[in-house]
């Protein structure tokens, strides 16, 4: 188990502020943040590479905030990946094996197998500049993963790849996280935090503001910051909002005076209301049922979205709403064309600003 605590990073120009988390063993924990949060900050201190400024880190209930870099359980693996020029792919995977009272014998064995693990098998005679991006980082991987480390740390693995690549390597690293690795993977993307990782946490200007599964976060975020990044397109600022007669229900008013109801324990303050797309119902008449939210709009825009469409509605606020293409096409939903949309309390999230 790998825990830090307090950790504070202090640079002239910005800082991490103390973040505090537990990363079990066998997780795979997305640390998710824009450009400058400090996810990469972050992954050097437990790298070992950086100093904290304040707090420790315990791997395995061992303190090992000043250990040295070489003397931590811990591999990391650069966006830029940093092969040797000079090197083959094999004295590259190889590398971190040869001070270790390996015989020649061991280390060929050794690299032959992750090279097996990583698909590089018939890339090991060739040197760095002759692999593809996705060639490249498959034997970064490799290469790390030779010192046998604990946790394997990851700055984004995915970025710069085409989708054929980033397919193949989200199928390696869940290979790799399944063979028993804790891996902790910085990205900007809450897709790949979705298809990859059992945890996430957010970070925003050097402070770690949420974290959780990737349900927790992602389907009840606690900031608008949180919430957007997340991809939620229906996120509307309350102007104001009003207890209802029934118990824990609320009446928000948004832009241009549409109101929206929705379930709360507590009186909220000032925030947001949060629709998933997936969660409004399209209907072509105003139909009956529990859904106590309801609005007549006009279809503005539709995308093709995977095997689905999204389908923008004004309907006094613009909503995005997700549809199968068999729905689209039994309705005949097209620009212009005039829908009722409806959904639960229940669907509504609020988010305090």
């Amino acid at each position: 188990m790998l825990s830090i605590e307090n950790i504070s990073v202090r640079f002239p120009s910005f800082s991490v502020e103390n973040v505090s988390l537990v990363v079990e063993k066998h997780d795979y924990l997305a640390l998710l943040g824009v450009s400058g949060a400090g996810k990469t900050v972050l992954l050097e201190v437990l790298a070992g590479l950086v100093r904290p400024s304040q707090g420790r880190i315990l791997l395995s209930g061992n303190d090992i905030t000043h250990q040295s870099i070489q003397h931590r359980k811990i591999g990391l693996v650069y966006q830029d990946l940093s092969l040797f020029p000079h090197l083959t792919v094999a004295k590259n995977i190889g590398y971190s094996l040869r001070n270790r009272s390996n015989t020649a014998a061991d280390i060929r064995k050794r690299v032959e197998e992750l090279a097996t693990q990583t698909g590089v098998s018939h890339l090991l005679n060739r040197y760095p500049d002759t692999l593809s991006g996705g060639e490249a980082q498959r034997v970064a991987l490799a290469r790390t993963l030779a010192a046998d480390p604990d946790i394997l740390l990851l700055d984004e693995p995915l970025s710069n790849l085409d989708v054929k690549l980033k397919s193949d390597l989200r199928k390696l690293l869940r290979n790799i996280h399944t063979s028993g690795k804790t891996v902790i993977h910085v990205t900007h993307d809450f897709m790949e935090a979705a298809t990859l990782a059992n945890k996430v946490a957010v970070i925003q200007d050097g402070t770690l503001v949420q974290h959780g599964t990737p349900e927790e976060v992602f389907r009840h975020p606690q900031t608008e910051f949180v919430a957007r990044f997340s991809g939620v397109k229906n996120l509307f600022q309350c102007h104001e909002n009003h207890p209802l007669n029934s118990e824990n229900l609320y009446e928000a008013i948004i832009e241009n005076g549409a109101k929206i109801t929705f379930l709360a324990q507590d009186i909220p303050g000032k925030g947001y209301v949060m629709i998933p797309q997936q969660d409004i119902i399209v209907s072509e008449n105003k139909i009956t049922s529990s859904a106590i939210n309801s609005f007549q709009g006009v279809i503005r825009e539709i995308t093709l979205i995977g095997a689905g469409v999204e389908i923008v509605v004004d309907a006094g606020a613009e909503f995005v709403v997700s549809v199968s293409k068999q729905s689209q096409e039994s309705m005949q939903l097209i620009p212009g064309k005039k829908v009722w949309l409806s959904f639960k309390a229940s669907a509504v999230r609020y988010v305090d600003a």
